[in-house]
């Protein structure tokens, strides 16, 4: 299709945008109608169940009648599994939502932002403040059900408490991930599945470099919210050398540059003091005045938390070390490093 003059063409955007805000409006109408639905359906069952409690055969029966009736009237959608998951979502959900209501509106349709399916995915989450934490993140960022999925095989949760205080992680299940502070930007490790690269394969650094450079969408997912790209091989020069940072980020939450510098293999103290020159450059010749300190984070293979603690000053809060995986983490082995932590 030709395109317009430029006066037509922003006249042609502006209704189109419209539409566009109008379509998802729709559709997320009809989510949140379609599983406040599901929650009052939920909530009947379970009140039935109560009141025959005193008959076993009852109770037994009641999802496998009602599923007959309701996909003979209403037609497909109703299988007694679907009614089952209705009843769990009731339960799992009612004391949430009661207290919601009391909060903000007397209209169950205003307190669910996500789809059934996500849902169905959340519940399946034994863990009530993981399950919480994966809720509020889906909502806020908009994740698709794809997203959580990939979320959620990551760990996120458990790589984010390895990197928090009791009272953060807390934090993590009644508000969610907050950027606040650099230390909230970090994970460790990061998980960079999606390049492609198996754990035992041979690839240098700037191999690295461009998978992330090719699925750069991906990768900003798994940096977290808030990031947008700058620039990849950044050279600064001064006395007449050239050094190059493998990759720079912006942060808009934290108004921050965030440098990123891949190693293949262990850390080494000079690779922070590398890190530590490039944020130092950045902080007195690149930011503005109304910009927070420039934040460097090195991705390696292996490191030694000993040579990071000692190479970096006791009161550090702008550059730091995390490895990297790529393929998806047992999530066994994460929990492991967790109760190592808490012990």
């Amino acid at each position: 299709m030709a395109r317009l003059p430029d006066s037509q063409q922003n006249f042609y955007d502006k209704i189109a945008q419209i539409l566009q805000s109008a379509r998802t409006r729709i559709v997320q109408s009809v989510n949140s109608t379609m599983v406040a639905t599901y929650f009052e359906i939920g909530r009947l069952i379970v009140e039935e169940e109560l009141q025959g409690k005193q008959r076993a055969e009852y109770g037994k029966k009641i999802l496998k009648d009602l599923s007959t009736k309701l996909t003979a009237e209403f037609g497909r959608g109703f299988p007694e599994d679907n009614l089952g998951n209705m009843r769990k979502f009731y339960t799992i959900y009612q004391a949430q939502i009661s207290e919601t209501l009391s909060r903000k509106s007397d209209k169950t349709t205003d307190v669910f932002s996500l789809s059934w399916s996500h849902y169905l995915k959340l519940m399946r989450i034994g863990d009530e403040n993981e399950r919480r934490f994966y809720e509020i993140e889906s909502a806020k960022n908009h994740w698709s059900l794809r997203e959580l999925q990939r979320q959620y095989d990551t760990a996120l949760y458990t790589r984010l408490r390895l990197s928090r205080n009791k009272s953060e992680v807390l934090a993590l299940s009644k508000q969610g991930l907050r950027i606040e502070k650099a230390q909230d930007l970090i994970k460790d490790p990061y998980i960079l599945e999606f390049i492609g690269l198996p754990e035992s394969a041979v690839y240098s650094e700037s191999d690295l470099e461009q998978r992330l450079i090719d699925k750069l969408e991906h990768f900003l997912l798994e940096l977290g919210t808030g990031f947008t790209f700058v620039a990849r091989q950044k050279r600064i020069t001064f006395d007449e050398k050239h050094f190059r940072i493998d990759l720079v980020f912006y942060n808009r939450l934290l108004k921050a540059f965030v440098l990123i510098d891949l190693k293949n293999g262990e850390l080494k103290h000079q690779d922070i003091g590398q890190m530590q020159m490039y944020v130092n450059y950045y902080d007195r010749e690149i930011r503005l005045a109304d910009e927070n300190k420039t934040i460097g984070l090195i991705l390696c293979q292996d490191k030694s938390e000993a040579v990071v603690r000692y190479t970096l000053p006791e009161n550090n809060e702008q550059i730091f070390a995390s490895q990297y995986q790529t393929v998806l983490p047992s999530k066994e082995k994460l929990i492991a490093l967790l109760q190592e932590k808490e012990d």
